[in-house]
């Protein structure tokens, strides 16, 4: 580990990695039947936002078939316009909750506020935390009592070591089942909606033990880069991906110009194959590199 890690993160006591033998190798998030930081690549898909229950219901088929195990979609969108669409709200996570009846997946959705966590709780198995609300303490520390894992999202401006503070507040508060996910930061680049800062990754599984998923569907704003990240997020030894797709991109109601198309996704999953073996090998020797003083 660099040197300069040490005092940077180790004061993150519930989520870095301190050097106590009490604490986790590390943490394997449950969800239904997934294992989410073990040695499974997880991918989550869906559309930014849930737009009527056909669109969904033929989404979360569609996802499924290709490999995806757990939805996304949103049903309360923290839109930066007032005139955006905003999400169906309740009607949307049961939507939700019946495309999970329908195909078996887990449902991760964002929540905006603390007021909304039960709500959101009682239909949602991945509580997801926004960019915009990284630094939302009171909806921190309400997730760290709501029994749901919780993916929290990297904010758009906010160093590692800031994410592992949030982290760190909703362990604080009980809830230790914690998904990080870099989804790319703001930088003085233009070409991309954001920058995908992929040395995260490594850094993040050298200094945690929390699993850490990318998204590159934010980071590229650009869909013809989706797939490119995403193989890039797996060769860096990403934990999955949370990518978004819908059945008409050019009609979506939020984040179209990033969203895959079904036959997009499907070719995506496809070419990841080798990316995944490549990980999986990596994963079988580093024991044996650990034993010869080969890795750290």
């Amino acid at each position: 580990m660099n040197n300069k890690w040490n005092g940077q993160f180790s004061c993150f006591d519930l989520v870095a990695k301190t050097g106590n033998p009490s604490e986790p190798i590390r943490t394997v998030v449950k969800v239904r039947d997934l294992e989410i930081g073990g040695n499974d690549f997880t991918v989550m898909a869906g559309p930014c936002a849930v737009e009527s229950e056909d669109q969904l219901l033929r989404t979360a088929e569609a996802v499924a078939e290709a490999g995806a195990t757990v939805l996304r979609g949103g049903a309360y969108k923290p839109r930066s316009s007032p005139y955006s669409f905003q999400g169906l709200g309740l009607q949307g996570l049961k939507i939700l909750s019946k495309a999970r009846d329908v195909t078996g997946m887990a449902i991760v959705t964002e929540v905006m506020s603390e007021e909304d966590v039960d709500q959101i709780a009682e239909y949602a198995d991945i509580m997801q935390v926004g960019t915009r609300s990284m630094e939302n303490f009171a909806l921190l520390e309400a997730l760290g009592k709501c029994g749901r894992p919780v993916l929290l999202k990297r904010g758009m401006t906010a160093t590692l070591e800031e994410l592992l503070r949030s982290a760190q507040i909703v362990a604080a508060f009980g809830n230790p089942q914690i998904i990080l996910c870099e989804r790319g930061i703001r930088t003085f680049e233009t070409a991309t909606r954001n920058t995908l800062d992929i040395a995260a990754v490594p850094v993040v599984k050298t200094v945690s033990h929390l699993p850490i998923i990318v998204d590159p569907s934010h980071a590229a704003g650009v869909r013809s880069l989706v797939p490119v990240l995403a193989r890039a997020a797996a060769v860096v030894g990403a934990d999955g991906l949370i990518v978004e797709v819908h059945p008409s991109p050019e009609k979506a109601m939020s984040d179209g110009d990033q969203s895959l198309t079904f036959d997009q996704f499907r070719h995506m999953m496809a070419d990841l194959e080798p990316y995944l073996e490549l990980q999986q090998t990596a994963r079988q020797l580093r024991p044996q590199l650990l034993a010869a003083g080969g890795a750290d």
